[in-house]
């Protein structure tokens, strides 16, 4: 019941242009301008301004986006009560969003106990980057994200959004099942320095990764391929054509001739995986199943 001009304000404050924007809540261009101009007469000033190609908002609306920011939370936590007090198990929509290894491990995990407990909610799942799982929950099109913590995504200070740790993953060195590694119990990363680098594009969440991971241990891989899916590789790897790093979540199709080497270090190797939601929306009855779903799913995860 926000006023959807807010949300348009908000958006347009964090992508920095009207196209973004639109795209971002399946508006036309048109529609957004048109909310905005609405928005500045409503208000009686400017509440954005023309910066370059883009848009940025006027002293008048960054005052408009904090109280926008906090009747944001108010409702969330009004909604989320009110539901709660209904004690109802029955209806309701929770869309959850995650990135590939998420989508294709807890996701499904937390959907099939969410759905158990609510047998009629309406249940989706959305695989998106981490960056764009936060413009999903922005634009209202998710309610809770998994995320790897990784630039450039917000900071656990943001206004907007309720972050909290899920769990550490572990990176597994992947090599061919004949590499002189293959046979160790763990390896330092550092011993793998020389090899030739299996990696995806530059400014991935797991290009990060890697290059974070491997100047800590010191030294820069050369990167031989570029690799998005974890299938493809495995694949590279199983024609002898060089290493990578695996999170120990991620999921490799049977048949390829690779092994998995744990890594040691101080600390090991990991990524750190988040979830995320709108501010005030944890008292939501499905999004608080959701959350209780997924740390349950990283618990057994965890275990193993």
């Amino acid at each position: 019941m926000i006023d959807r001009r807010l949300t348009v304000l908000r958006m347009v404050a964090e992508t920095g242009t009207v196209t973004a924007t639109a795209h971002a809540l399946s508006y036309t261009p048109s529609a957004v301008s048109h909310q905005l101009k609405t928005l500045s007469e409503e208000i009686g000033v400017p509440v954005v301004e023309q910066h370059g190609r883009g848009m940025r908002l006027t002293p008048a609306g960054r005052v408009l986006l904090e109280h926008a920011h906090e009747l944001s939370e108010r409702w969330e936590a009004m909604r989320g009560e009110v539901l709660a007090a209904a004690e109802s198990r029955h209806g309701g929509a929770l869309r959850m969003c995650g990135f590939s290894t998420a989508a294709g491990s807890l996701l499904p995990a937390a959907a099939e106990a969410v759905r158990a407990q609510f047998p009629t909610g309406r249940i989706g799942i959305i695989e998106a980057d981490p960056e764009e799982c936060f413009e999903l929950l922005l634009a209202e099109r998710a309610d809770v994200a998994v995320v790897v913590a990784t630039d450039p995504l917000p900071p656990r200070s943001d206004p907007r959004f309720a972050q909290r740790d899920l769990l550490t993953d572990p990176l597994d060195l992947l090599v061919h099942e004949e590499h002189p590694l293959a046979v160790r119990k763990e390896v330092a990363l550092l011993e793998a320095a020389d090899e030739d680098w299996i990696a995806d594009r530059p400014g991935s969440p797991y290009h990060q990764l890697l290059m974070m991971a491997c100047s800590a241990a010191g030294f820069r891989p050369e990167v031989a391929h570029r690799s998005h899916e974890w299938e493809t590789g495995a694949a590279l790897v199983d024609a002898g054509l060089g290493v990578s790093l695996v999170p120990r979540m991620a999921r490799l199709p049977s048949g390829y001739r690779v092994v998995r080497v744990p890594l040691r270090g101080d600390p090991v190797p990991s990524r750190r995986i988040l979830t995320g939601i709108r501010r005030g929306s944890e008292r939501h009855p499905l999004v608080a199943a959701a959350l209780r779903a997924l740390e349950e799913a990283a618990e057994r995860f965890t275990a193993c």
